[in-house]
C-alpha cells in the first residue's frame, strides 16, 4: 500500500516503444490497483537498454524513490550478441540496488529469437503487460516486506 513517502521511478529504454510502452500500462495499471496514487510514479525515458543502470543509479541516489523499475526489450540485432548487452544491464541493475539499498525490479527482457514480423510483435506486446503487472506486484511485496523490516 502507497503512503505519502512512496515514489516509484520507471526508467524506460525507447528502442521499440511499441513494445516496451505496454510494460509502463501494465505496471500503472496493477500499481494502481494495488492503492497506490498516480503521482507517486514517475516515469523516465532513455535511448536503449544500456543506459538504464547508470539512470537507475542516479534515480535511487537522489533518495527521492522507494523502488526503481527498469524496462527494455533487447534483442538480436545481427551486429552484436544481445546476450552480452543483456548481461551487462541486469548485473548493473543488480548492482545499483545492492550499492544503494533502493529495490531495483527489472522488466528488461531478452528474447532467444525476435524478429519485426506480426506474430513476435504481438506476442511480446502483450507479454509486456504481464511483465508490467508482475513487477509491480514485486514492488508492492517488497515495499512491504522492507517497511516491516525497518526500511
Amino acid at each position: 500500500m502507497s503512503d505519502a513517502a512512496t515514489q516509484i521511478a520507471f526508467v524506460q529504454a525507447t528502442w521499440h516503444r511499441n513494445i516496451v510502452d505496454r510494460a509502463r500500462e501494465g505496471f500503472t495499471d496493477q500499481i494502481r490497483t494495488l492503492g497506490f496514487a498516480e503521482d507517486a510514479l514517475e516515469f523516465f525515458e532513455v535511448p536503449g537498454a544500456f543506459e538504464i543502470p547508470l539512470t537507475a543509479k542516479r534515480l535511487a541516489n537522489t533518495g527521492r524513490y522507494r523502488a526503481v523499475v527498469a524496462s527494455a526489450l533487447v534483442v538480436d540485432g545481427g551486429i552484436y550478441r544481445h546476450e552480452f548487452v543483456a548481461t551487462a544491464v541486469i548485473d548493473g541493475l543488480m548492482r545499483v540496488q545492492l550499492d544503494t539499498d533502493v529495490p531495483v525490479f527489472s522488466v528488461v527482457l531478452t528474447p532467444h529469437h525476435f524478429h519485426e514480423h506480426d506474430e513476435h510483435v504481438g506476442y511480446f506486446t502483450e507479454h509486456f503487460v504481464k511483465k508490467g503487472a508482475e513487477a509491480a506486484n514485486a514492488v508492492a511485496a517488497t515495499l512491504d516486506l522492507h517497511a516491516s523490516l525497518g526500511h
